[in-house]
């Protein structure tokens, strides 16, 4: 009954031991500084330790030797046992690590493409990283992966404030031409361009006579072409948006290499919104614009074949007021 009742009360200080430390953690969580940190894997590690020594001592007490005798065969076994906790020594190791260089966070949003990992932390602990995937599923990262796996965390781009909007129009490079005159004057009333079409009158539109009259219109490289006038329409367009970023981010409508697909007029720039559910209406309002207003630069988007080209289009009949249809 003696060495029962001694049993009894190193289990019970250790669990003791486990509630203290367990109501430490939720107090230190309640601290703003201390909620993004890994303080289950410090615990953790702790109560390993101490579980071993408990252990030691239960065993100490059943049999009558010195706790010094089993440490002693224990570190002839150390093999063994760093074998059997190899997971929890390389987690301790990954969270020391993780918590010194400030790489995860609980609350992060990470991307993992080895495990298909696309979603915030919710948990760090010895051995695992808990992550809930955009589509609610939970996905378990061995915490050591977090130094050996190349991963990608957006923290950085949610305290810039700012999120990339990276998407292209593609243009039908056949429907690409000098514009003329009439067409420049035309373009001319479209606010955005009236002081960009009106600068490039005053500045290069005389040299521009004084060139046609020795060569061709079309053949002077001095000439406005329809793509150049609405990739700059696109640039003045995002510059007067409040909404998105006009300094000390990058902002700019270019062009990439033509492929089989037409010519890429690609908006680069930044939004102020970094929350999904707000850039990406944003993003569709901006694009249904710059498709919108492709006509009025006699410019076709690129689009695939389909079984409706070449065919005559006809208007519905509820627009063909005059027909008895």
């Amino acid at each position: 009954m003696e060495t029962f009742m001694d049993v009894l009360i190193v289990v019970i200080t250790i669990w003791t031991l486990r509630s203290l430390l367990k109501t430490f953690n939720g107090y230190l969580k309640t601290f703003d500084r201390l909620k993004d940190k890994p303080i289950d894997s410090y615990i953790q590690v702790f109560m390993i330790f101490t579980w071993l020594i408990g252990f030691v001592l239960v065993l100490s007490i059943i049999t009558g030797e010195t706790p010094w005798e089993f440490i002693t065969a224990l570190g002839a076994l150390s093999a063994i046992i760093l074998l059997i906790f190899k997971d929890s020594i390389l987690g301790f190791v990954a969270s020391i690590q993780v918590a010194a260089n400030d790489t995860v966070r609980i609350g992060d949003w990470i991307t993992m493409q080895k495990f298909n990992t696309d979603g915030f932390v919710q948990k760090i602990n010895l051995n695992t990283v808990l992550v809930q995937n955009w589509d609610k599923t939970i996905t378990s990262i061995p915490t050591y992966y977090l130094n050996t796996e190349p991963f990608t965390n957006w923290r950085g781009m949610e305290d810039s404030g700012g999120r990339r909007i990276k998407r292209s129009v593609f243009i039908r490079a056949s429907s690409v031409r000098f514009l003329t005159p009439q067409e420049i004057d035309e373009l001319e009333n479209i606010t955005i361009l009236k002081n960009y079409i009106q600068n490039w009158k005053e500045n290069v539109g005389k040299k521009r006579v004084e060139d046609s009259k020795q060569k061709s219109f079309y053949t002077n490289e001095r000439n406005l072409t329809n793509i150049g006038v609405y990739r700059t329409y696109i640039n003045l367009y995002l510059r007067q948006r409040t909404d998105i970023h006009q300094e000390n981010f990058i902002l700019i409508c270019r062009q990439l290499p033509s492929t089989p697909q037409g010519i890429p007029l690609e908006v680069y720039a930044f939004s102020k919104y970094v929350n999904f559910l707000d850039i990406e209406p944003q993003k569709a309002d901006i694009f249904d614009h710059l498709f919108a207003v492709v006509p009025l630069f006699s410019l076709e988007v690129f689009e695939y074949p389909s079984g409706e080209d070449g065919r005559s289009k006809q208007l519905p009949s509820i627009y063909n007021l005059g027909t008895n249809s």
